[in-house]
């Protein structure tokens, strides 16, 4: 099993992973997100490669706008991260966490954050995992205006 950088060759295999982490996500919607990711030069994706089957992938990008507990800029944030079920607890997300950490210190950050909904138990016992200490934890309330005034 290899970990490396994905290119444009790997958006079908990446977008099938990405639609199964996000599965309310329009594909095409993915699609779009995904070579973007790909053409810039502050996004990364990376991929687990496993006799020639992508078999996992991690999203990184870089925020410069203000990231809940950090207090540097740019940060790096991981955007998602999803292994294929059969190939889960074999260490392969914290692999493809390191590669993550060495691209985000290439682009000159100090601190790497990412975020989880509060009912992700999975998710959150991930991050404190590999090395994620929790900031904060909010609920964020929305309303419709304008119907009533």
């Amino acid at each position: 099993m290899e970990i490396r950088q994905a290119d444009k060759s790997n958006i079908n295999d990446v977008v099938a992973l990405a639609h199964e982490l996000w599965n309310k996500s329009d594909e095409t919607k993915l699609i779009n997100s995904l070579n973007q990711s790909l053409s810039s030069n502050r996004e990364a994706v990376f991929i687990a490669v496993d006799n020639d089957r992508i078999i996992a992938f991690a999203n990184i990008t870089l925020r410069t706008d203000y990231v809940e507990g950090t207090s540097s800029n740019p940060v790096a944030y991981l955007e998602g991260i999803y292994v294929l079920p059969e190939y889960r607890c074999h260490g392969i997300a914290k692999k493809l966490i390191y590669h993550l950490e060495k691209w985000a210190l290439k682009m000159n950050c100090t601190e790497f954050a990412s975020d989880c909904e509060l009912s992700n138990q999975d998710s959150y016992k991930f991050h404190l995992n590999t090395g994620f200490i929790e900031a904060n934890r909010i609920i964020c309330f929305t309303k419709k205006i304008g119907d009533k005034l």
